[in-house]
C-alpha cells in the first residue's frame, strides 16, 4: 500500500488526469458559445483564441478533491472539519466571479467584492492562519477582528498577482505548478517531521493546484491551442493563497524557536518565495500605475514577461526563463529542510537574487537596442504618414545599423 505521500501523488496525478481529459470537450463548448479570447491593441496572441481552461481546472480540482475525501489514508483532512467544504465553496465563488469577468468585463470594485466574498467563505469556515512571525519580532496572534482582513488582503493578492501575470502562453499555470509543487513538498515534508498536523489542508489544496495546472499545460504552452482565463487565473490565487494561510500560518510556536529551518523564524516569507514571481511582477505594477495615475486594474504592457519579450527573448524563452526563477526561489523554502548547513546562507542568497532580478528587469537594459530619439521618430513618422514604403523604411533602418 501507498504511504501517506503516496497518496497525495495519486491525487495529484487524478487532478493532472481529469483535467487533461477535460479540455477538449471544454474546448468545443466554449467554441461553440462564442467564449473565446480575440486579439487586441494589449494582447501578446494574434488570433482568436478559446477559453475552456478555467472549466476544465474547476472539473479537475472538484474530481481530485473527491477522490480524496475517499481515500482512508486522508480521512484526518476531511473528518470533523468544515475546511474542505470551505475551500470548494470559496472555489466554485471565485471561479464564478472569474467566468463573468472573462464573458462581460467586471468592473474592478465588483471583481474585488468577489474576492472578499470568496475570502470570507474560506474563513467562515475555518481555512484561515491562526499566528505568523514577523521576522526579527515576535509571534503575533490573530484575533477574530484582524483575521478577515489580513485573509481578505492576502486573497485578493495572491488572485491578482496570478491573474496578472497570465500574459504568454503557459506561464501563470508554469509558475503555480511549481510553486504549488514546492508548498506540497514543504508541507508534506513538515508533517513527516510532525511539525505541522496531519489536518493540516493546506498540502493537498497545493497538491491539487499543482495537479490541474499540469494537466492543463499541454494544452497552453506556445503556441496555445487554448487559454485558462480570468476563471483559471482566480481559481489558482485562490487555491494557492488557503494553501500557503493554513501552512505558513499554523506551525506551532514551539517550532519557531527550534532552529529546523531559517523559514520556522519568519514563515511569514515563505508565501513570498513560493509565488514570488506573480508577487514581484504585482508590485512593480502597482507603483508603475500609481506614478502614472492610472487604475490598479488598468492594463499595460509592462509586466515582467513583456519587459524579457522586449529584451530579445522568444514567446517560449521568456515563459521559461520566469519558470526557472519560481524554481529558484521556491528551492529557498526546500534546500533548508533537506540540507540543514544552507540555513546561515539563506538571507544572502535571498539578497543576490533580488538584486538579480531588479537588474534584468530594469528598463534601462532595454535602450541598448534603441537608436538616438528624433531619427527614429522621424523615420516612423513618414511610414505613418505614407510617405515612406514600410518595407523601404526597414530597408533603410537596416542600412544604417
Amino acid at each position: 500500500m501507498p504511504t501517506t505521500s503516496g497518496w497525495y501523488a495519486v491525487v495529484f496525478v487524478v487532478a493532472a488526469a481529469v483535467t487533461a481529459t477535460s479540455c477538449p470537450p471544454a474546448a468545443w463548448i466554449a467554441r461553440k458559445v462564442g467564449y473565446v479570447a480575440l486579439p487586441g491593441e494589449r494582447k501578446i496572441h494574434a488570433k482568436a483564441t478559446v477559453y475552456g481552461g478555467g472549466p476544465a481546472m474547476f472539473i479537475g480540482f472538484l474530481v481530485a478533491m473527491m477522490v480524496a475525501a475517499a481515500i482512508r489514508q486522508l480521512h484526518a483532512v476531511f473528518v470533523g472539519s468544515s475546511e474542505p467544504l470551505g475551500v470548494v465553496l470559496a472555489g466554485a465563488a471565485i471561479f464564478v466571479v472569474g467566468l463573468i469577468d472573462d464573458a462581460r468585463d467586471m468592473s474592478a470594485p465588483a471583481k474585488v467584492a468577489g474576492q472578499v466574498l470568496a475570502a470570507s467563505i474560506l474563513y467562515f469556515l475555518g481555512v484561515t492562519l491562526y499566528w505568523f512571525k514577523v521576522p526579527l519580532g515576535g509571534l503575533v496572534s490573530l484575533t477574530p477582528g484582524i483575521t478577515p482582513l489580513i485573509m481578505a488582503l492576502w486573497v485578493i493578492a495572491l488572485t491578482n498577482a496570478v491573474n496578472l501575470i497570465d500574459g504568454l502562453d503557459g506561464l501563470a499555470a508554469g509558475v503555480v505548478a511549481i510553486g504549488g509543487g514546492a508548498l506540497a513538498i514543504y508541507g508534506l515534508r513538515l508533517m513527516g517531521m510532525g511539525v505541522l498536523s496531519r489536518t493540516n489542508i493546506g498540502p493537498l489544496v497545493a497538491v491539487i493546484a499543482c495537479g490541474i495546472c499540469v494537466g492543463f499545460l499541454p494544452f497552453n504552452f506556445h503556441p496555445a491551442r487554448m487559454f485558462m482565463g480570468d476563471a483559471g487565473a482566480l481559481l489558482l490565487g485562490l487555491l494557492m493563497s488557503a494553501s500557503t494561510m493554513v501552512i505558513g500560518g499554523r506551525i506551532p510556536p514551539y517550532s519557531l524557536t527550534s532552529g529546523l529551518t531559517y523559514f520556522f523564524f519568519a514563515p511569514l516569507l515563505i508565501p513570498f518565495f513560493i509565488m514570488g514571481v506573480p508577487i514581484v511582477d504585482m508590485a512593480f505594477a502597482f507603483v508603475r500605475r500609481t506614478a502614472r495615475g492610472t487604475g490598479f486594474h488598468t492594463p499595460d504592457k509592462d509586466h515582467i514577461h513583456h519587459r524579457l519579450l522586449r529584451l530579445g527573448h522568444g514567446h517560449r524563452r521568456s515563459v521559461v526563463i520566469l519558470w526557472v526563477w519560481t524554481a529558484s526561489l521556491s528551492g529557498f523554502i526546500l534546500f533548508p529542510l533537506f540540507v540543514r548547513a544552507v540555513n546561515p546562507f539563506i538571507p544572502l542568497g535571498v539578497a543576490l537574487l533580488a538584486a538579480a532580478l531588479l537588474t534584468w528587469f530594469h528598463p534601462g537594459l532595454r535602450r541598448r537596442t534603441e537608436e538616438p530619439g528624433p531619427p527614429v521618430v522621424a523615420d516612423v513618422g513618414r511610414v505613418r504618414n505614407g510617405r515612406v514604403p514600410a518595407k523601404r523604411f526597414a530597408d533603410e533602418r537596416n542600412q544604417a545599423r
